[in-house]
């Protein structure tokens, strides 16, 4: 069990966004029962942001009200947060009054009900000297007000520089079936070289692993994923194939095409020269939350089943749209 900023974290992480970035957040009781089921089922990494949502209804406000309800577990999570947006723009910012400003209002979302155990900036800022950026975290986590430091997508030479300033504590990127790309581009064995666990997101595809979903109608109308490229009608079919593939090796093995999903990702770290790896997928109900949070083991041939079915459905469109 890897151990993040002196907290031992579960295999399996949670990723908070899909609670609040939507049209309509998911209702307490709800979300608070997910929270919970994931919790209880090892996850307890969790990764949160004050813009997955709006200002009054977003990760950090409904963190309060969760902890406030159950108190007892803000000492078994390690919350990762992470932000840096300049208000009103898709912008991040590392300048030293902007960064304190959000640390600042991330720690009053949160109200003393948890403490903020990873703040990460959501981009690097190319218009602001890296250590200039970095110092003023620091001065945070020597003040004791945050734990650790952690990177989002970043290169290899950003997690390097980064790290030579300051210790880094995790860094968050992307990875899965359909985007692999850290296994290839430096990423991944930089983190394995440095020490520094790899806090994985979306590793279903955004649910195009999942073998729930072929075209852009079985979205809700107002879900933020019609807006990515790979969720487009002339993307989604194809993209939708390496989930029936999964979905196929699943039932042999008596689970779901998540935890296949799910587990491929984990399977990394296990290779020589590869870092601690720790998939957040997102859920809306216990249900899931509980399922994703079942890691299986996969076997060498299971896993060279997957690589093949992996070779042969490249995604189909970029990751993000233009902003």
């Amino acid at each position: 069990m890897a151990t993040i900023t002196k907290k031992p974290a579960g295999t399996i992480g949670y990723g908070m966004m899909n609670l609040t970035w939507r049209p309509e957040p998911i209702p307490d009781p709800q979300a608070f029962a997910t929270m919970k089921a994931a919790l209880e089922a090892g996850c307890n990494m969790w990764n949160a942001s004050p813009f997955y949502g709006t200002p009054e209804a977003n990760s950090l406000t409904l963190l309060n009200r969760y902890f406030t309800k159950y108190p007892e577990d803000a000492e078994k999570v390690i919350l990762s947060v992470k932000d840096g947006q300049v208000p009103g723009q898709m912008k991040i910012s590392g300048a030293g009054d902007h960064l304190r400003s959000s640390i600042e209002r991330c720690l009053k979302m949160l109200d003393g009900k948890k403490s903020l155990d990873i703040f990460e900036m959501a981009r690097q800022d190319p218009d602001t000297p890296l250590k200039e950026s970095v110092d003023t975290m620091a001065e945070y986590v020597k003040a004791g007000m945050i734990g650790g430091i952690g990177l989002s997508e970043v290169s290899p030479e950003q997690i390097r520089a980064n790290h030579f300033l300051h210790p880094v504590a995790a860094v968050e990127v992307e990875l899965s079936l359909q985007t692999p790309d850290i296994l290839d581009n430096g990423v991944a064995a930089t983190c394995g070289e440095l020490g520094i666990p790899i806090v994985a997101y979306s590793p279903l595809g955004r649910g195009l692993l999942t073998a729930t979903m072929a075209k852009p109608e079985d979205l809700d109308a107002g879900d933020i994923r019609h807006r990515l490229p790979r969720f487009k009608a002339e993307n989604m079919e194809k993209n939708a194939q390496m989930g029936a593939g999964l979905q196929k090796i699943a039932k042999a093995k008596g689970c779901s095409p998540a935890q296949v999903a799910i587990a491929w990702a984990r399977s990394w770290e296990n290779k020589p020269g590869m870092p601690t790896i720790i998939p957040i997928p997102g859920s809306t109900t216990a249900e899931r939350a509980t399922e994703n949070g079942k890691a299986v083991t996969l076997s060498a041939k299971e896993i060279e089943e997957i690589e093949d079915l992996r070779k042969r459905n490249t995604a189909v469109g970029d990751r993000y749209g233009p902003h």
